[in-house]
């Protein structure tokens, strides 16, 4: 059985810009956190910056993942968001296993 994915998904836009993020975000949220596999998709503000974002999130599998990547929805706002960020997202995987 696959492990869970867990990913941190850091995103600044250009100055000015962030509510096109925020919109964009409520446009994909119900789509993504439709996606068979999706366990978690979820946008935070960073406080005092209103350019700079967290995205969380957490799939049940790689392949879930990978169908995620896949998808037109995403494929369409992989071509859209360069032109409110600042530059590409920076992803973090998370480990799964607890620390003590």
């Amino acid at each position: 059985m696959s492990q869970p994915v867990k990913l941190l998904v850091l995103i600044t836009t250009l100055p000015g810009r962030g509510r096109e993020q925020r919109e964009a975000y409520e446009r994909l949220a119900p789509l993504v956190r439709a996606e068979e596999g999706c366990l978690r998709y979820d946008l935070h503000a960073v406080a005092g910056d209103p350019d700079r974002f967290a995205l969380i999130e957490e799939w049940a599998s790689r392949e879930a993942l990978a169908a995620h990547d896949a998808t037109p929805h995403m494929t369409e706002a992989d071509a859209t968001s360069p032109a409110f960020r600042a530059g590409p997202a920076r992803v973090l995987e998370l480990s799964t296993t607890p620390l003590a």
